[in-house]
């Protein structure tokens, strides 16, 4: 790997963490730039950056890192489910096996959850925190537990929603837009890394058990108690209107327990780094700096 700047075109890296279980990134940046480990969320991968790292690659090294059974990370083995902790584990692992000793982490929705449970978990290691669209994991208030339980081992282990054959890019492209609401030229560099090409076409490269309901959940009250362990400097940015699952109520609770906290509401839907990668990197640098 070069020490050249990679404003425009990023390097892949694989990351092996053990013998069923290695990891892809996206890096742009140079080498000796401080690290920013940028976390992506449910059913995207590091497609989702393509806009916003090359902003930041003048003062970043970004690492747009795949988590497990997303983008061209490895899926997990037969009748392992997927754990909210585990994505933490997986993201701490990397960080070790990049050799990163101290870095920043930038998370967006299921991203930022991850990102700020590991801030929480290594205090010392993190220098800064940035999340867009999320903080925490999605909660469980009691409401659901039994039912949500009961869904998570009605259907068999090794299911998910059957594998969707795409004629074509643009035809995937298409369906994303329908199921997420992102334009279609915002929703591309998801989709074309999100493919892979079979026989008659294309297939999501995702994991189908992704799409199986989690059985437990963090507790809300568990997951205060994470985020007052936040030490580094955070900076939250939320989407207007709300995203329906980030109530502000909610969203303001959690935020009132991270003791070094700003929080910044940006006009727009929830991939804010897609739709408006300027101002997001323009959030991010100001932060940073």
């Amino acid at each position: 790997m070069s020490g050249h700047t990679h404003i425009g075109a990023p390097i892949e890296q694989r990351i092996t963490l053990s013998h069923h279980l290695s990891l892809t990134a996206l890096i742009w940046g140079d080498r000796a730039a401080p690290p920013l480990l940028a976390l992506h969320g449910w059913l995207d991968n590091a497609g989702s950056y393509r806009f916003l790292a090359p902003r930041l690659a003048e003062h970043f090294r970004v690492i747009a890192l795949e988590l497990p059974g997303h983008g061209h990370s490895s899926h997990l083995p037969a009748g392992i489910s997927y754990h909210y902790v585990d994505y933490v584990s997986a993201v701490l692992s990397a960080a070790d096996a990049l050799g990163l000793e101290r870095y920043s982490l930038l998370g967006h929705s299921l991203g930022a959850g991850i990102a700020s449970l590991a801030a929480a978990a290594t205090p010392p290691r993190i220098d800064r925190l940035f999340l867009i669209e999320g903080l925490g994991p999605l909660g469980d208030d009691g409401a659901n537990t039994l039912q949500r339980f009961r869904d998570a081992y009605a259907a068999p282990a090794s299911s998910g929603k059957s594998l969707r054959l795409f004629a074509n890019v643009e035809q995937a492209i298409s369906a994303r837009t329908m199921a997420s609401g992102l334009r279609a030229d915002l929703a591309r560099p998801i989709v074309e890394r999100g493919l892979v090409q079979v026989e008659g076409g294309y297939r999501w490269r995702s994991d189908p058990r992704l799409t199986r309901p989690s059985a437990v959940r963090l507790a809300e009250a568990q997951i205060r108690a994470l985020l007052a362990g936040i030490e580094a400097p955070t900076s939250l940015l939320l989407s207007t209107p709300v995203t329906p699952y980030l109530p502000s109520a909610m969203m303001e609770a959690r935020a009132h327990l991270v003791p070094r906290i700003d929080v910044t509401h940006m006009d727009g839907g929830h991939h804010l780094q897609l739709e408006h990668p300027d101002a997001v990197a323009a959030w991010l640098l100001k932060h940073a700096a």
